[in-house]
């Protein structure tokens, strides 16, 4: 399967290196002809599907930015399935193929 469309979040606490991943992701994606999605909040915006296009030029001049521009949150309710089942829901709507989760220990859990 050829990925088409792929979605980006930050989960946890900020971290520094953040906006640089995103910006890496984004700029990979393009070379490759992949679009890129941000979702916003974390684990949080993927249930609720808060999600925006992102491109080459809505990630320039990040890198000394401090944070992530695609702000994160905590959500336990990821743990459970009901979300779960909705995240998967808005990943299909918006057709996101894979997902790049930027993140420390807790977001791997998720992911």
């Amino acid at each position: 399967m050829k990925v088409k469309r792929i979605g980006v979040l930050t989960s946890g606490g900020d971290a520094p290196g953040m906006n640089p991943a995103i910006r890496a992701v984004i700029r990979s994606a393009r070379y490759f002809g992949i679009e890129s999605v941000g979702i916003k909040r974390g684990y949080a915006g993927l249930i609720e599907g808060d999600m925006t296009i992102l491109d080459v030029r809505s990630v320039s001049g990040i890198i000394n930015k401090g944070g992530t521009i695609l702000h994160t949150v905590r959500c336990p309710e990821f743990k459970q399935k009901i979300y779960r089942k909705k995240a998967y829901d808005h990943l299909f709507e918006h057709k996101i193929d894979a997902l790049a989760i930027i993140g420390g220990d807790g977001s791997l859990h998720g992911a």
